[in-house]
């Protein structure tokens, strides 16, 4: 079972592709296994429909790739950072219609659940995630750039809640 963890973003959105697939529910070195990392780019210079389509064609080729259960993504909160809420939102509007479409189940995780699933602490600084994050994977080190330790770092955060999840469901 493949899980895909979002940092929904227009400029940056990171992703992350764990594969889970034993019967156990964990790869055979007992942990997840990240297949797919890094970030989907689009071009700042360009209008921000056409930035959308290339976000929507890369994250369908990323979803007919690597086919997951379940799509974790961040929750949109609207902070100090407020500007840039808008694409954020949009990115994370694309990649729900698409997962959905691709008959994924879609989860959000807001920033606080993310950092106390990794961490024990909600409001852990997010190196402490990322380094967390990379020694659930077994990486040598924080993956970047951020948008990908973070996505990383959520659909982790999806694979502790999820069995939560269905017991309370």
């Amino acid at each position: 079972m493949f899980v895909l963890g979002v940092d929904p973003g227009l400029s940056r959105c990171g992703y992350c592709v764990l594969s889970d697939a034993s019967p156990g529910g964990r790869s055979a070195r007992g942990r997840a296994t990240a297949v797919a990392l890094g970030v989907l780019r689009t071009d700042p210079a360009l209008p921000v429909p056409e930035r959308l389509a290339a976000l929507q064609a890369d994250v369908r080729g990323l979803l007919a790739e690597y086919p997951p259960a379940s799509v974790a993504i961040e929750r949109v909160t609207f902070g100090a950072n407020a500007p840039t809420a808008s694409g954020v939102l949009q990115a994370a509007g694309i990649v729900m219609c698409e997962a959905v479409a691709a008959g994924a189940e879609v989860v959000e995780y807001a920033p606080n659940q993310v950092k106390e699933a990794m961490t024990g602490w909600g409001r852990a600084p997010k190196d402490q995630v990322g380094q967390m994050a990379a020694t659930l994977l077994g990486l040598p080190r924080i993956p970047g750039p951020a948008d990908a330790a973070d996505a990383a770092a959520i659909a982790l955060c999806h694979l502790a809640m999820a069995p939560v999840g269905r017991l309370v469901g």
